[in-house]
């Protein structure tokens, strides 16, 4: 097993379970106690590396497939149009296309990132032995890696809209100017490795234990796909917390040229709105509001 964790302030001793890492007798449908018996039986078949490294990369996979695929389903049939953000569709070559670059690029680039940088989240304290950490401790490592995320997941986008940048890395992923869930992590290689490094620098700091970096990870990968799914529901996370960018405030940033874009914040667009960066996607939103609200008072 890996070593204990290096004391820092994200990380304590709490648990789930009680401190011998056994399950618990007193509850044992409890939640708690079934995850734990879940993770007991991973690390009981399986060593550190094979499920830090081998282990994320299929649960990476999987999460953004199944998250993924089915809004290519929805386009093709046509099914929930009135929620589409965009009257375009992509054709099935373009879908095609994007799936098959998205897994070269997951095989060639993603997987050797997890194994290359293995050893550095061990060396930062890393473990996944039992116990496993307390949902305070979770959701508190959790809440800090999207603030550091949102922070430089911000700057990096906006560098990259730079007129060489753009050019010749960026404009990859703007092949698709009506993007879909897949479209996500469909970007040029450097692009990947650039910006992956603001979803991994607050995990590789804190060195969490493995469940929390998985956790983090199927959250990351839910969102990102959701923000380019090209679909704009009543049920959105977008219309209930308002600092939340979710489809509609990407959709613009993928419609417009990389010189006047804006809305280039990842989870949350407090960056875009501190910069001034999403003025074009306000200003066209309350023109909107108005066009509705005329439209409303004739009928």
């Amino acid at each position: 097993m890996l070593s204990p964790s290096t004391p820092n302030l994200l990380i304590s001793t709490l648990s789930l379970s009680p401190p011998t890492g056994r399950p618990s007798s007193a509850s044992p449908v409890s939640m708690a106690s079934f995850i734990e018996s879940g993770w007991q039986y991973l690390i009981s078949h399986f060593n550190d590396f094979q499920l830090a490294c081998l282990g994320s990369f299929f649960l990476h996979e999987s999460v953004f497939f199944l998250a993924g695929l089915p809004f290519i389903c929805l386009e093709r049939a046509g099914w929930l149009s009135k929620y589409k953000i965009q009257a375009k569709n992509n054709s099935p070559e373009a879908q095609e296309r994007c799936i098959t670059r998205l897994l070269l690029y997951h095989f060639c680039v993603n997987l050797p990132v997890m194994i290359v940088s293995y050893p550095v989240f061990r060396f930062m304290g890393m473990r996944s032995s039992l116990p496993l950490p307390s949902w305070k401790v979770i959701s508190t490592q959790i809440l800090f890696y999207f603030i550091l995320e949102d922070f430089v997941f911000y700057w990096g986008h906006r560098m990259l809209h730079t007129k060489w940048l753009y050019k010749h890395v960026h404009s990859v992923h703007h092949e698709y100017a009506t993007p879909f869930g897949l479209t996500s992590e469909y970007a040029h290689p450097a692009e990947i490795l650039f910006l992956g490094f603001a979803t991994i620098v607050g995990p590789a700091i804190t060195g969490p234990h493995l469940i929390t970096l998985w956790l983090w990870m199927v959250v990351r990968v839910l969102e990102t796909v959701e923000a380019h799914c090209g679909y704009h529901f009543p049920w959105s996370l977008s219309n209930f917390l308002p600092l939340y960018g979710g489809a509609d405030f990407h959709d613009y940033h993928h419609r417009l040229l990389y010189t006047k874009s804006g809305n280039y914040s990842s989870t949350f667009i407090y960056m875009d709105w501190i910069f001034g960066t999403d003025k074009g996607y306000r200003k066209l939103k309350a023109m909107k509001s108005s066009e509705d609200d005329a439209m409303n008072k004739k009928m």
